[in-house]
Formats: structure tokens, C-alpha cells, sequence
């Protein structure tokens, strides 16, 4: 993205209410709209929120490539959008999908699988942590959980 704003066909509505980073852009989480299971983050400026709630398919800034992309154009693991929230902030979009196949580039359903730092270990117990003698979804492996 450049300095400068990007036309955008955003409702001037929601556009004014809106929290931007220094670059124009909003991290937008996509979440599971039956489950509640948190699959990715990715971020959006204007013309990207805008595209999400018009065509119904979630659209990303990549800040990498510096380019739109619409979830599951290439992979076919499309996002299909149930809702689209704000934060009470206003600063973070809120995105309930219906995803179909894996979330993660990496080709795991979520983001959020591969390296969990602590993790409940049930009712009265403190939670394990991944400095606790390996990571807690190790411990639970062996465990048999």
C-alpha cells in the first residue's frame, strides 16, 4: 500500500468509524461462524473490507505482495462470509466464515494449532505452560488427551 489512502467504495459510514494502523490497515480475524474456532488472521484495508461484505468471500491486503487476495481464489479453501463485526474499539474486523478446507497456508485448518504456549490443563489445575517440560500439546499427547 502506498502513504495515501486508496479509492475505495466503502459505506463513508463505516469508513469514518473506522481505526487504522499508521498503514491503513486493520487486522481482521476469521472465525469458524458455527464453532467459534479462531482460523486466521489477516488484514484489511477500505477497498478489502469493502470487497468482504459486498462479494461475500473474504478479501486480504497481502503486505507482503503488496496485492488484494481473495481466500481460496488459488488454494480453493474459500472463506464464505456469514458476518462481519467490529470491535468496540473499532480497530479489529471480526469476519464468522464458512471455511472450506484448510485456513493456514501451511495447510492446517487454523493458525493457531502449531505452537501453543499454554493450555488449560482442566478444573482446579493451573495451566500448563510450553516452558513447563515441553509444550503443553506434547504433554497432553502423551498423556492420551
Amino acid at each position: 500500500m502506498t502513504s495515501t489512502p486508496q479509492p475505495s467504495s466503502l459505506d463513508p459510514e463505516i469508513a469514518t468509524r473506522l481505526k487504522r494502523s499508521a498503514d491503513g490497515l486493520l487486522p481482521a480475524i476469521a472465525q469458524q461462524y458455527d464453532t467459534g474456532e479462531v482460523l486466521m488472521l489477516g488484514w484489511m484495508d477500505d477497498e478489502a473490507l469493502h470487497r468482504t461484505l459486498t462479494t461475500g468471500r473474504c478479501t486480504y491486503w497481502s503486505r507482503s505482495r503488496r496485492e488484494y487476495w481473495v481466500k481460496g481464489d488459488t488454494s480453493g479453501h474459500v472463506q464464505w462470509v456469514k458476518s462481519v463485526s467490529l470491535d468496540c474499539d473499532a480497530d479489529t474486523v471480526l469476519v464468522k466464515v464458512d471455511q472450506v478446507g484448510a485456513a493456514c497456508h501451511t495447510g492446517a485448518r487454523t493458525c493457531f494449532d502449531a505452537d501453543v504456549l499454554i493450555e488449560d490443563a482442566g478444573p482446579g489445575a493451573p495451566a500448563a505452560t510450553a516452558q513447563d517440560s515441553g509444550s503443553a500439546r506434547a504433554r497432553a499427547k502423551s498423556a492420551g488427551q
